[in-house]
Parts: structure tokens; sequence; C-alpha cells
């Protein structure tokens, strides 16, 4: 019995998103890419295949050699935590608001910092104020 497997592959590519379909079946490797443009969400890339797949440009088969390996789950499991923590959650966008927000945090730190000790400084001197006030009478 032939196994037949699909599988698609999103990345970023400088500057659009690329999904690269690869098809094997009966030991030869086909593949389409096809440019998705802004990066996609679930729902969309789902939708894409079901109107699409049978009207890609799949390339001439290659002969390939299928290999059925059987991942340990939680060796699996270990490997996308290591990936996760190494890359962070979320797409490039996502990771550069997250910067910007902490920049801002720092920024915000700061400003809020230097207005506290500009008070204490401002209540100081009026309470300094207040003590020469007391004895200029007398």
């Amino acid at each position: 019995m032939e196994k037949e497997r699909d599988s698609l592959i999103v990345y970023f590519e400088d500057p659009f998103w690329v999904g690269v379909f690869e098809r094997v079946s009966k030991k030869e490797l086909s593949a389409a890419k096809v440019t998705f443009g802004t990066e996609p969400k679930d729902y969309e890339i789902l939708d894409f295949i079901n109107r699409n797949y049978y009207n890609l440009p799949f390339s001439p088969g290659i002969e390939t050699t299928v290999k059925d390996t059987k991942i340990n789950p939680k060796r699996a499991q270990r490997e996308a935590k290591k990936q996760t923590l190494e890359m962070g959650i979320g797409t490039k966008s996502q990771q550069a608001l997250k910067l910007l927000q902490e920049q801002n945090k720092q920024e915000r730190k700061v400003r809020s910092r230097e207005q506290k000790v500009a008070e204490e400084q401002r209540l100081f001197e009026l309470k300094q104020m207040k003590k020469k006030e007391k004895h200029k009478g007398h």
C-alpha cells in the first residue's frame, strides 16, 4: 500500500509570504509555489486550498525515498517548546509591536520617575519656605 502525503509550508520571503505545497505520490515528489502577499490567516489558507488546490501548477515528479518516521509525542512537544522559546510566538510584525510596547514602557517608567522626583523636590522646597516664614516675624 502506497502512502500519499501532502504538506504546506508557509514562510516569509521578504517582502511577501510564500506557500510551498509538496505532494509525495508513488515515491515521487512534486511541488508548487504560491505567493500570498500579506500574512495569511488559517481560515484564508484553508479557503485557498479548498478553491485552488487542484489548479496549482505542480512541478514534474522527482524520485524520492519516503521514510516512515514516527516521532515520540513527548519529543515533538519538547522540540515545539524549544522552537517557540527561540523564536517567540507570533509574526514579525507582532514581535516588532511587542518591542515598541517594551520601549514605551521603559520611557513611561523614566518619565514617571522624573515627575515623582520633581514633585518630592517641590514639596520639600515648599516645606522649607514655610519654615522660614514661621521664623521671619520674630
